[in-house]
């Protein structure tokens, strides 16, 4: 019977109709029937007499596909039984389509109830970025995208909406250059000062009981007790901070009553240089933001305020056969810093975020409106003085 004779009696047996059964195969179909059996059978003697490919793989390919649609087939093989093996799996792969089809049409009405499940998944959003920034190695020549659009900061995401999100994190973000010998100091020397410089970032900047204003030993550790003043000013600032004592210049601290880390990850941005000084003196230059996302002590209505502090400092490390050092100390040449999303006007030795429910906090802010994410233009002791707005946190 016809191709169109058959998918008619099928349908109509699918559906409990159909009072007809199918005519019986023409001589032709029986006849290309007949042939395909001999083939078989053939094939069969051949195998039952062996021969040197014996049974591997490739015969095996050979077998399925004489039983299918084998490229010796005569003219009309898809008349008869083979045909309705062949038209089985079309109706198999058209069933999975059908399928996948209702699997997709789920999906867009999760995705109508819930398009976070998606847009989490986009740069900026709860999955994360695509792909983080590459190590900064020199200043950028301008300040980053605005990635506000793709949503505000939350608990689990604090830094969503920020271009943070696209930064290491932690101590692994201060990658320190490789070092070489440098103004007759010794490839381990340079190595030591990198290192220790990278070690009093961290103690400064990202300690955990630094952060909620405990006292930094650490980072004072690394210093020399031999530069004139340094240490006795660092220590007075320490115990009782004002307006010309303020820890906050080298040390970032928050007041434990009043704000938290959200979580425990701060994001880091910046990068070390090394340069010579004079002879048997070698500079490490550093320059890096971080970025605090914090939340109210006492408060649980999830809302989180971002504070971004930049730092750029130099330190030399002195021969101490040239030098009256310390050895194994490092001297704090120039240091400065840039605190964003702070009230203005507070000189406790805590920096105090604002949080966008907040009213107005400290001294009015009336310096010029500046971008906490622009790395782009070097810090300066004229860019140390007053207290202005931020663009964005």
């Amino acid at each position: 019977m016809s191709d169109e004779q058959l998918e008619s009696f099928l349908r109509e047996a699918a559906e409990g109709g159909g009072t007809s059964t199918p005519k019986e195969p023409s001589a032709r179909a029986r006849m290309v029937a007949r042939r395909l059996r001999e083939q078989d059978e053939a094939a069969r003697r051949a195998e039952a007499g062996g021969g040197r490919g014996g049974r591997g793989p490739g015969r095996k390919r050979k077998a399925r596909g004489a039983r299918g649609a084998p490229h010796s087939t005569p003219p009309g093989w898809r008349t008869g039984p083979a045909w309705q093996e062949g038209d089985g799996g079309g109706s198999r792969r058209r069933c999975s389509g059908a399928i996948v089809g209702v699997v997709v049409l789920a999906a867009l009405a999760v995705v109508a109830v819930r398009p976070s499940l998606v847009l989490d998944r986009l740069p900026g959003g709860d999955g994360g970025p695509e792909k983080p920034l590459a190590a900064e190695t020199a200043l950028p020549t301008g300040a980053p995208g605005d990635p506000a659009r793709f949503g505000q900061a939350t608990r689990e995401h604090p830094f969503r909406g920020s271009p943070a999100e696209r930064w290491a994190e932690g101590a692994d973000a201060i990658e320190v250059p490789e070092a070489k010998a440098l103004s007759g100091m010794s490839e381990d020397d340079v190595a030591f000062a990198l290192r220790r410089t990278k070690e009093l970032l961290v103690a400064t900047n990202l300690d955990p009981g630094v952060l909620r204003g405990e006292r930094p030993d650490k980072a004072l550790a690394v210093l020399d007790p031999k530069q004139p003043e340094l240490l006795p000013e660092l220590r007075r600032s320490l115990s009782a901070p004002d307006e010309e004592h303020d820890p906050l210049l080298l040390f970032t601290r928050f007041d434990p009553d009043e704000t938290r880390l959200a979580g425990d990850v701060v994001k880091v941005r910046g990068h070390m240089t090394l340069a010579a000084g004079e002879p048997g003196v070698v500079k490490v230059n550093a320059d890096y933001t971080f970025v605090y996302p914090l939340v109210r002590t006492d408060g649980d209505d999830g809302e989180v305020a971002r504070t971004i502090v930049r730092r750029s400092l130099t330190l030399t490390l002195n021969d101490p056969a040239r030098w009256d050092v310390t050895e194994g100390k490092l001297l704090l040449e120039k240091y400065f810093t840039e605190h964003d999303n702070t009230s203005c006007g507070v000189h406790d030795g805590y920096l105090h975020p604002g949080f966008a429910g907040d009213g107005p906090g400290g001294e009015p802010a009336t310096g010029p409106a500046t971008d906490p994410y622009d790395r782009s233009r070097p810090l300066t002791e004229s860019d140390s003085g007053g207290c202005g707005r931020v663009s964005r946190t």
